[in-house]
């Protein structure tokens, strides 16, 4: 699978590490940056990278990360065609995909150590959008209609 993984200096250890992770697991990784845990960054910029390489259909998906993961997720939900959501559990990063199409993980990078970070990037990266069943795929078509309404407010 082809992704794309970008942090903030926050959370620049644990991307560096999952980058590693995920190119030894045969994915085809773009590392979107920050380079350093010693320079401070923002946020926004990183998720916005990750964001617009899954919007524009670059990467199959996306990897985003930040001190706690919220910001990153905000971020990247500002993205149209982005479904981006924090998961510091293995079900939430399974099932966001499942029933609800998302295609960026947030994580927070003070928040969970490497392991469950491998565990919940290996439950988001196995997952795929349960398009058979009626009741998410209404629901997807209800959330792309709010984006669709206010992006042209934009």
């Amino acid at each position: 699978m082809k992704l794309a993984l970008g942090s903030d200096h926050a959370g620049y250890p644990l991307k560096a590490h999952l980058v590693e992770f995920l190119r030894a697991q045969g994915h085809d990784v773009l590392d979107m940056g920050t380079d350093s845990a010693e320079r401070s960054v923002d946020y926004p910029d990183y998720a916005r990278a990750v964001a617009e390489k899954v919007a524009a259909g670059e990467v199959d998906r996306g990897i985003a990360i930040c001190g706690s993961g919220v910001g990153a997720s905000i971020a990247s939900n500002k993205v149209p065609g982005v479904y981006a959501a924090v998961c510091h559990n293995i079900y939430s990063a399974h099932q966001g995909v499942e029933h609800d199409n998302m295609n960026v993980l947030c994580l927070g990078g003070r928040i969970i150590g490497v392991t469950l970070a491998e565990e919940l990037v290996k439950a988001f990266l196995s997952a795929t959008f349960q398009a058979h069943e009626e009741r998410l795929t209404r629901r997807l078509n209800k959330v792309k209609a709010i984006e669709a309404t206010y992006s042209k407010h934009a």
